[in-house]
């Protein structure tokens, strides 16, 4: 059963944030709304399929969700009645939709709360995963995700629901979409290097983000970034699961029809006011996708938009990766001299040791290089991981002992 071509599951997922920002809205109680939504969005699973999608599928949820409200707050607090009432109307006019989803959005990335807590919540509330779900993505038990998500609805309620505008608050809500997608990229722990839910689910947020706010250049950037990177998920790993670095995947495996929409939206995004780091990001990724070989790739452009990169965030992050494009264009000594420093920046992190594994290798000192590589496997908490950094030191030790 479909609505307008589109499956029920999908119209619900849409719908549900915007029901959400009404109550939440009307209510003052993000909460209350939020269970109130779910209870909803529950009924309209179990009765639309038999039954058929409504003339008014956005005001069929919003009339059941805030009756739903209405009869918490009647057993919980009767003299909030009145203003509860006001949840029950009738306000499913196209003009709300893209407010209250992007107040929603908003909300869950307030800055109040801690990344992790913003990540689950904006999950849960705007991307209508369980939390058995987001508690499986993150490695955690659900009772665990389950307080979190608690905690994070308690920290927000009585602040002042956001207006649907604000750079801060756009930039907050990049952000966490931002971490969303890198998480489901490279899982910093566990067995699997990439958890395809949720790169699809950051995906499916900022293509929904940069709809609510057309004409913003970052957003679109980080939409772009993703679609570019996202290409070269299926080549990152060989038939035995294993982790395959950039300089030896077979490109004949990235995505080409993604390359070229992230390609598109990155073109359209350019023009639209200053360049940000999102846009500087994916114009790095688009060299490395446009590239038909390592050796062909345009390394001096990458070295110099990760110099403006570095200047703009100042993240240690973007200093690695410059130090690799800089090995690239003028020697590994230019890259090990870059990373020189930043051992406090990386002292819970196996980044810098992979780096400095990498680049020392490339210099020709193999002891060097196994000795990094085996510390960069002793730090992370990614399988995938663990194994490629081990094997590399295996390898290097095998050939020096021939």
């Amino acid at each position: 059963m479909t609505h307008a071509g589109t499956p029920i599951e999908d119209l619900l997922r849409e719908l549900a944030p915007q029901v959400l920002g009404v109550l939440a809205r009307r209510s003052g109680d993000f909460d209350a709304a939020e269970d109130a939504v779910q209870e909803a969005l529950l009924s309209a699973a179990t009765h639309w399929p038999g039954e058929g999608v409504p003339a008014n599928p956005r005001g069929w949820l919003l009339q059941t969700a805030g009756r739903k409200l209405l009869d918490q707050v009647r057993s919980a607090a009767a003299r909030r009645q009145r203003e509860i009432m006001a949840a029950t109307r009738d306000v499913a006019g196209p003009a709300y939709a893209v407010d209250d989803t992007l107040t929603v959005l908003f909300l869950c990335c307030h800055p109040a709360l801690t990344p992790g807590s913003a990540i689950a919540l904006t999950l849960r509330a705007v991307g209508g995963l369980s939390t058995a779900e987001i508690a499986g993505a993150f490695l955690v038990p659900e009772a665990t995700m389950a307080q979190r998500i608690s905690r994070a609805k308690q920290k927000i309620k009585g602040l002042p629901l956001p207006p649907a505008d604000g750079p801060e608050r756009l930039r907050s809500v990049r952000h966490v979409l931002y971490l969303i997608f890198n998480e489901g990229y490279a899982a910093t722990a566990g067995t699997g290097l990439v958890r395809a839910d949720l790169t699809g689910e950051a995906i499916r947020l900022t293509r929904m983000l940069d709809r609510l706010v057309p004409g913003d250049g970052e957003t679109a950037g980080l939409l772009a970034l993703m679609l570019l990177t996202d290409a070269r998920r299926d080549a990152r790993t060989n038939a035995d699961g294993e982790l395959v670095p950039l300089t030896e995947q077979d490109r004949d495996r990235w995505d080409r029809a993604r390359i070229a929409e992230g390609t598109a939206v990155l073109d359209a995004a350019i023009g639209r006011g200053a360049v940000g780091e999102y846009q500087l990001q994916a114009a790095i990724a688009a060299l490395h996708d446009r590239s038909p070989s390592v050796r062909d790739t345009d390394w001096p452009q990458i070295l110099a938009l990760y110099g403006l990169l570095e200047r703009m965030t100042g993240n240690p992050v973007v200093t690695l990766n410059r130090a690799v494009a800089a090995a690239m264009v003028h020697g590994p000594a230019e890259g090990l001299r870059l990373v020189d420093g930043l051992d406090e920046r990386f002292a819970e992190s196996h980044r810098l040791d992979a780096v400095r594994a990498h680049l020392h290798e490339l210099a020709g000192d193999p002891d060097a290089a196994e000795r990094h590589y085996r510390a960069a496997a002793a730090r992370t908490a990614s399988v995938p991981e663990q194994r490629y950094l081990t094997r590399r030191a295996a390898t290097l030790h095998a050939r020096r002992t021939r």
